[in-house]
């Protein structure tokens, strides 16, 4: 039986530069889930047609948001629901299942880095046809809906059973329940040499994969341990939870310090890598060896033809504004496209189907290729192994060969947190009005060449997007500042520092960019205007 329930809006439902996301104690209040949903499928419009994914990271409220929008799906007509088994798929799985199966599009439950439970963060992606992120249009129109719903429609049923394989029907809607891993393995099968990856695991070459208690834990021991034959316990925190088991699915130093313990103790392995909480994001580690992303991305890039799927060649490569120019140089070297983008992959998609670009990244710990419209933590993984077992070199080889070839982008990013909203945007408002005068300033032996908001035109659909403001200096160091979309509460401020080096490249990174940072919080005045003397997060 169909349900019309009354409701009003709330006025917090905005998506950010990847979806929806909110505290979890806001998601549970009644209606909430219902609301925003009902206004995604009022934009959409006919359903009678539609086929879409349902699945998410495993976090906390997931499961019963899965069951609310089943019945809200069906309540408004749409032809099948694709559900991944317990409802567990990473964000990439989630693309690749879309594209291969020709969906309209897909949810995924997922608050992607930020740590889950009760206290934690809830989420929900919505992707269109591409397996991407839809476009900012669409995203304005469902605000809209948003802001004026009345009431949602919700089919009044028992809740479904999603843990067994199989087609059943739910009212008048048809839900199918997939295996969330299989495609995703073939598809990385199809792109790397295992043969290559099986012969390194049987040298004797060791591993640590750290999932964070999140959804590729079970990716993770299919690929790298049942598939590739690294030895049994490689993959560390391999079981999803609510909660990720109180960690924060963030890969990088701070909130992945057992891994990076590890890999700086007499008992590293030789490789360590990382994924967040629905699997879109890596990080790179050899033995007492940070490889940064933005070096990583440089470093894919600079190989590619080690790979099969990708040696008849790329279209080029692109960068979200914030990430260092270390791949800038080699596009340069090997004569392919490069881009600069805004933060937000829904950027890189126009790139990829247009056929500007193969790779991406940001310097927020993502990677990916045009395989899928997502970022993607395994298949970078899978990529550093590969150029491993194709070299014969260590991590800290390859990283120190690269910067000996292209020069060292010494790149570290602060962040503060938690900031009040009004503070930070008047903080950024203020400086921007600031930046026109600072051309020709010098500090010491750094002197601001330029200073401007960054601007992008989108060379496919036209689209002109602001996105942080770049203080360029002579020597082809920067700063750049940005607030960032992806946390549920407060601003967070973010500071890139970036010193370029073409010979002086061994040096410690912070000790590189601290003349940088002091530059940073004295034009912004970020000490004055938010009591915070120094970053939260340093990364």
């Amino acid at each position: 039986m169909i349900k019309t329930v009354a409701t009003t809006p709330f006025n917090d439902q905005k998506m950010g530069t990847a979806g929806l996301r909110r505290k979890s104690k806001i998601v549970t209040q009644p209606n909430y889930i219902e609301n925003f949903v009902q206004s995604i499928f009022n934009v959409m419009g006919d359903l009678s047609d539609k086929t879409l994914l349902l699945g998410g990271d495993g976090r906390f409220y997931n499961d019963i948001a899965i069951q609310k929008i089943l019945k809200i799906a069906a309540a408004n007509g749409l032809k099948k629901m694709v559900v991944a088994q317990n409802g567990f798929i990473s964000t990439p799985a989630g693309s690749v299942v879309i594209r291969k199966y020709k969906l309209s599009g897909g949810f995924t439950l997922s608050a992607s880095h930020n740590p889950g439970g009760p206290d934690g963060d809830f989420g929900l992606k919505y992707s269109n046809e591409s397996g991407g992120q839809v476009s900012t249009s669409v995203t304005s129109q469902i605000e809209k809906a948003a802001l004026s719903l009345t009431e949602y429609k919700i089919l009044e049923a028992p809740d479904v059973d999603i843990s067994h394989l199989g087609s059943f029907k739910l009212g008048d809607m048809e839900i199918e329940v997939i295996d969330g891993i299989k495609d995703y393995v073939a598809m990385m099968q199809n792109i790397f040499d295992f043969a290559a990856l099986k012969k390194l695991a049987a040298s004797g070459f060791t591993m640590r994969f750290d999932a964070m208690n999140a959804v590729t834990g079970p990716y993770a021991k299919e690929i790298f341990e049942k598939l590739i034959g690294f030895k049994e316990g490689s993959v560390v925190n391999f079981v999803p939870k609510p909660d990720f088991g109180g960690l924060h699915p963030d890969p990088n130093l701070v909130y992945a310090k057992e891994l990076v313990d590890f890999m700086f103790s007499a008992q590293a392995a030789d490789f360590g890598a990382a994924n967040d909480g629905d699997g879109d994001r890596n990080m790179i580690l050899g033995k007492g060896f940070f490889v940064t992303p933005n070096d990583s991305l440089a470093i894919i890039t600079d190989n590619f033809k080690l790979i099969p799927y990708y040696a008849k060649g790329i279209y080029g490569v692109a960068k979200s504004a914030a990430t260092s120019t270390a791949v800038e140089r080699v596009a340069k070297a090997h004569g392919i496209g490069y881009y600069e983008v805004p933060t937000g992959w829904k950027y890189f998609v126009n790139l990829m189907d247009s056929q500007r670009i193969t790779f991406c990244g940001e310097e927020s710990f993502g990677t990916g290729s045009s395989h899928i419209r997502e970022k993607d933590g395994i298949w970078a993984v899978l990529f550093w192994l590969s150029i491993i077992a194709a070299t014969g070199k260590t991590v800290e080889q390859i990283a120190v060969e690269h910067w000996q070839k292209y020069g060292r982008s010494y790149y570290i990013r602060f962040d503060f947190e938690g900031v009040d909203t009004a503070v930070a945007d008047r903080l950024m408002a203020d400086l921007e009005n600031k930046l026109p005068s600072l051309a020709g300033r010098s500090f010491g032996d750094l002197t601001i060449r330029e200073a401007k908001p960054f601007v992008y035109h989108d060379p496919v659909d036209g689209s002109v997007t602001k996105n942080g403001l770049v203080i360029y200096f002579a020597d082809g160091s920067r700063i750049t500042y940005r607030l960032s979309g992806t946390g549920s509460s407060g601003a967070t401020i973010r500071v890139y520092l970036e010193r370029l080096q073409m010979k002086d490249i061994l040096q410690n990174p912070l000790d590189m960019v601290t003349p940088l940072g002091r530059i940073a919080l004295e034009i912004a005045e970020i000490p004055e205007r938010t009591g915070k003397h120094q970053a939260d997060v340093v990364t």
